[in-house]
């Protein structure tokens, strides 16, 4: 009998390989279910902030912007645990369920236009705002923009005197001759029509915001050009930057209009409260609840938070609000068509 056709008579020969087969694959399963486990906790820690309002004065506004793609991340996970029969788990497709209803719950309403009836006889103005970085944009851009919008009021910010310089070299002289620049300040209104108590905020800012008011008819409305702290530098500066707009607001009056970088989204506490005093999110008001302005121009990442709005008082309504990338700046520019609301009828 050759040696090739002889039976193995060692027992070690005919042990199956230890670590292999059923035992490996219940490890992977096991290793998998946690890590969709461990994923929710991402979404559940910053719903826990929101709910709390716990990202006033911390720096936990920062990884808050991040709650609408959290969002995201639950039903993903859903879809994992429900749909893949070996990481099965009722306990973690509850978990996601619950997160991603809570979620949804508390965005649907800026889906959801709730804009008034605008008469077709009312007024309008066309506005818009950019942070240039620096100065960095390419001013024949945002001269295109304003000529091609037929923008009425500008506010830019983050803009130093040579930047402000170059956009006049580009023709925004000749399209907003009235302007009220405060490049030390970080902000500063264009206007085609001529402004009117025109100046800068004392309020509790880091710096002064720019002001203006434009006539409409009988009717003034004030602009701030705002350009907040931002939370990553200091929360607690950021937190009392927004305070302060918000005390603007209430002493506003119902025609006014808050446009610029807040450096917040629609989920931080003190945009919340910013709003409460009584202004509206114009892309919330038109169902336009996802419209991220920032980052923009990585190459790599898309924007992915909205940093820049236009928020206006119960006089006005927004009529259409849109958002325009221009080169050189790393945030999007938003253009809106505002209506001045004729006032509300005494029923006495």
């Amino acid at each position: 009998m050759s040696a090739d056709t002889r039976t193995s008579t060692d027992p070690k020969a005919a042990r199956p390989a230890r670590g292999h087969g059923p035992r490996r694959r219940g490890r992977g399963r096991t290793w998998a279910r946690a890590a969709c486990a461990l994923a929710l906790a991402v979404p559940a820690a910053l719903l826990l902030v929101r709910l709390t309002g716990s990202d006033a004065g911390t720096l936990l506004a920062v990884p808050l912007v991040l709650l609408p793609h959290s969002a995201v991340l639950c039903l993903l996970v859903l879809g994992v645990t429900a749909g893949v029969p070996a990481l099965r788990s009722r306990g973690t497709a509850a978990a996601a369920t619950v997160l991603a209803v809570a979620q949804i719950l508390l965005m649907a309403p800026r889906f959801v236009s709730d804009a008034p009836s605008v008469p077709p006889s009312a007024s309008e103005l066309r506005v818009a705002t950019i942070n240039t970085d620096a100065g960095a944009v390419d001013p024949h851009a945002v001269a295109e923009m304003v000529r091609a919008e037929r923008i009425d009021v500008l506010a830019v910010e983050q803009t130093p005197s040579a930047g402000l310089a170059a956009l006049d070299t580009a023709g925004l002289d000749a399209l907003l001759p009235y302007r009220e620049l405060h490049p030390e300040y970080d902000s500063s209104i264009y206007s085609r029509l001529p402004l009117s108590r025109a100046g800068t905020t004392r309020a509790d800012t880091a710096w002064p915001q720019t002001t203006a008011g434009v006539a409409v008819g009988a009717r003034t409305v004030r602009f701030v050009a705002v350009h907040t702290y931002y939370p990553l530098g200091d929360a607690d500066r950021w937190t009392r930057d927004m305070t302060a707009l918000a005390s603007l607001a209430r002493d506003g009056g119902a025609d006014t209009v808050f446009l610029g970088d807040f450096n917040a989204t629609l989920d931080h506490t003190p945009m919340r409260e910013l709003l409460a005093a009584g202004l509206t999110d114009t892309h919330a008001e038109l169902g336009r609840g996802w419209a991220p302005t920032w980052p923009v121009g990585t190459g790599i990442v898309p924007p992915l938070v909205q940093l820049d709005h236009v928020l206006h008082g119960p006089g006005l309504a927004g009529v259409s609000v849109r958002e325009r990338t221009l080169a050189g700046t790393d945030h999007r520019a938003v253009i809106a068509v505002l209506a001045v609301l004729p006032p509300p009828r005494d029923t006495h």
